[in-house]
């Protein structure tokens, strides 16, 4: 499962037109710097069949994984397919200029940027490069993919309950925060409740626990609520505290398949991270990236039919009279009868949802995607929250 904010305490250093010119130079060069391995031809899918392998089936309405389908924006294809065409090269040209615009965009030095194959790489880097110091906390239900791995390792998960309101406790994970935690990990927004914390509250806490113990803030879903700028940590690393904020090309971008994410942290943190880094970025990814980092139009809409969809799920769910929680990136967590029956009801009529999560057996995940599915899910949901 697993915002894009100007730094407010300095300008950028470039105009966006020297930016632009820079990433268009870039896509040139990717043709020199840009690789993965090449598949032998006789061995590759027929065009068709490749088709088939990505995305949902033909009538199926994929909304169980937290995708978005409006993505890659056009840019982002081209480039992806230039920099395949040159997919015989290295791509560590790329990577570094990727890394320089994203620390320009945020005001931190290059240094301080670790990217990935995906958040989730930078996430797996930072488990273990962590689990020597100490047990992971987190709260009872967040995005915990990264914690389970790293217990199977060997590391100790400790989790603090949620409030009655579903949201994440600050003061209790403040106060569950001693000698033995090596790492402090929240999501926000959270997943799968879709709660954002407040960005203050947030800070405060950051104020409080960071002079002890690491605070991992994962921010994969940023772009997409009401004011990224606020809700976003970064700030507190320019500030200097202890901090390691992750972030993702997946959702606003619609990049998920493509596997580009990234963190910004301290420049020690960051040399921490990468010793355990295990992957290097692939070129059409990396071309991708860097093609749409700065594509505000595309950015715009992306959000906003996120936000249409999202409606329409909350409209849905009151109409049938089903709580649900108020949802602030790309899915919907609804409360019904039964988590797994409404699952099952959904795929009987073409519609991928998830069933439960642990003990919330009555709390239900539907992700935004394709207007025309988040549609066939609002038709459904009367009568398969009835099952």
């Amino acid at each position: 499962m697993p915002g894009l904010p100007d730094p407010p305490e300095r300008r950028l250093s470039m105009e966006i037109s020297r930016r632009n010119l820079m990433i268009g130079a870039t896509l040139a060069p990717l043709a020199t710097s840009l690789a993965t391995p090449a598949l032998a031809r006789a061995a590759s899918p027929s065009a068709p069949m490749i088709g088939g392998m990505f995305g949902p089936g033909e009538g199926v309405a994929l909304l169980s994984r937290n995708e978005n389908p409006y993505g890659p924006s056009t840019k982002a294809q081209a480039a992806a397919e230039a920099a395949t065409a040159k997919g015989a090269y290295y791509a560590d040209t790329a990577a570094t200029v990727l890394i320089k615009i994203i620390a320009e965009k945020y005001g931190v030095t290059p240094e301080q940027v670790v990217i990935g194959t995906g958040s989730s790489e930078v996430l797996n880097a930072i488990a273990l490069a962590w689990k020597p110091k100490g047990a992971y906390l987190g709260a009872e239900l967040f995005w915990d993919t990264t914690a389970k791995w790293a217990v199977k390792l060997g590391a100790t998960l400790k989790t603090v309950p949620l409030t009655p309101a579903m949201e994440v406790d600050l003061p209790a994970m403040a106060a569950a925060v001693d000698d033995s935690i090596g790492l402090v990990h929240i999501v926000n927004p959270n997943n799968p409740t879709g709660l954002l914390l407040d960005g203050n509250a947030l800070r405060g806490f950051i104020k409080t626990v960071a002079p002890k113990k690491t605070v991992l803030i994962d921010e994969a879903y940023n772009e997409l609520v009401p004011d990224p700028d606020y809700s976003s940590m970064i700030d507190m690393v320019r500030a200097g505290h202890d901090v390691i904020i992750t972030r993702t090309f997946s959702k606003i971008f619609g990049m998920a398949g493509m596997r580009v994410g990234y963190a910004i942290t301290t420049p020690a943190n960051a040399a921490l991270i990468r010793q355990y880094m295990m992957t290097s970025l692939n070129s059409a990814g990396l071309a991708a990236a860097i093609a749409s980092y700065e594509e505000e139009d595309f950015k715009t809409f992306s959000k906003g039919k996120i936000i249409e969809a999202r409606e329409m799920i909350v409209a849905a769910a009151k109409s049938a009279g089903l709580p649900i929680l108020t949802p602030t990136a790309n899915f919907a967590f609804v409360k019904v009868a039964d988590a797994n029956a409404v699952q099952k009801a959904m795929a009987a009529k073409g519609v991928m949802i998830r069933g439960t999560y642990g003990k919330w057996s009555q709390w239900s995940r539907v992700s935004t995607g394709r207007i025309e599915d988040v549609e066939r899910y609002c038709r459904a949901l009367p009568e398969a929250a009835s099952a």
